[in-house]
């Protein structure tokens, strides 16, 4: 349980980033119109299956922490984030169910049963999904460049507060496809992830998120 805690951490709660904009950003002027856009084109995807690169930086360290695997995601509620390299990793949600598969054991949760459960799915599924734009537990703003907004998070509530300062999503102007996630903590450590090889409404059978 501490490892899936730990992993957890590394894709949600530890993505820290600076509060600072990116040079090259300015601010969207029609926010209304950009929110529009990215909920209807959320609801054009049903399925995700996109590679991912994890670049974790802690201060006490000397080198940053590099792990890739792959994910994938099927409407409705269905994730599996599976790490590969260099640690082997799984976690996988079939809709109220939670899968973790470490070192060959696999562990089965009932997501509704447990509050933490459920607010990380939600927090998995609308990431991906880019439906976090209308979340009151985050005030929100707007950026763009010639390639990308850039979606800043800032937490309200005073529990997220404690470990999360803010969450970047910087979405492609072609397909309103989130493209990097990075979070930061108040300490300035962060987690960033980067998807690359993204292939939208391919088919992918249920049973690649179910574990055994």
């Amino acid at each position: 349980m501490n490892k899936f805690l730990f992993v957890i951490i590394f894709f949600l709660l530890s993505i820290s980033i600076s509060a600072q904009v990116p040079a090259g950003y300015k601010p969207v002027k029609d926010t209304a119109a950009f929110k529009q856009q990215m909920q209807a084109q959320s609801k054009l995807v049903n399925t995700i299956e996109s590679d991912f690169t994890q670049e974790k930086y802690l201060s006490v360290m000397s080198e940053k922490i590099i792990t890739k695997g792959h994910f994938l995601f099927k409407k409705v509620n269905m994730l599996r984030w599976e790490y590969t390299d260099p640690l082997k990793y799984l976690i996988a949600i079939n809709k109220d169910k939670m899968f973790i598969k470490d070192n060959g054991k696999v562990s089965k949760y009932d997501i509704n049963s447990n509050k933490m459960f459920k607010s990380i799915n939600e927090m998995m599924v609308n990431t991906v999904q880019g439906n976090l734009l209308n979340n009151k537990d985050y005030k929100a703003k707007y950026y763009e460049n010639e390639k990308f907004y850039l979606l800043e998070l800032s937490p309200l509530q005073k529990g997220a507060k404690d470990f999360l300062k803010v969450i970047q999503l910087y979405i492609d102007k072609k397909d309103y496809a989130v493209v990097k996630v990075k979070m930061i903590e108040p300490s300035d450590d962060y987690t960033m992830i980067d998807f690359s090889n993204r292939k939208t409404n391919q088919p992918i059978g249920d049973e690649k998120f179910i574990v055994k």
